[in-house]
């Protein structure tokens, strides 16, 4: 088995998109529109969808808002430099609602920036894989 996407919900995809691929840096791997279910789906990701797992933006056009609730939590994307990185996602007009900093009782550097439909992004060291697990 393999991870292939995970979807979010967007009231602008055009919004979504300027964040996820001008902000974050991902790029924009396919978009098609279905009219007769009025919706259209976009997937992003850092990589192809035959070697990464991607995001799924789906916006459907008849809907202006949705709740999140209160089961999800956030992405995580590695990053090299958790610091640098925010500088970069602040300087591209980003929203740092986590600023970076070590995560409590633990030196692993992380942050969260917010999409503009309020889901949490985690920003973490991209080392932080190979880092053994109790």
């Amino acid at each position: 088995m393999k991870m292939l996407h995970t979807m979010l919900r967007v009231r602008n995809l055009d919004a979504a998109l300027k964040f996820y691929c001008d902000v974050l840096g991902m790029q924009l791997l396919r978009k098609s529109d279905f009219p007769g279910g009025r919706f259209t789906l976009a997937f992003v990701g850092y990589g192809t969808e035959k070697d990464t797992a991607v995001l799924e933006l789906t916006h459907n056009w008849d809907v202006d808002d949705y709740e999140l609730g209160t089961a999800y939590g956030h992405i995580a994307i590695g990053v090299d430099d958790v610091y640098a990185t925010c500088e970069q996602i602040k300087a591209k007009g980003g929203k740092i609602v986590r600023e970076a900093g070590p995560m409590k009782g633990t030196t692993i550097v992380m942050a969260f920036v917010e999409d503009p439909d309020g889901y949490k992004v985690e920003l973490l060291p991209a080392s932080i894989v190979d880092r053994p697990h109790d």
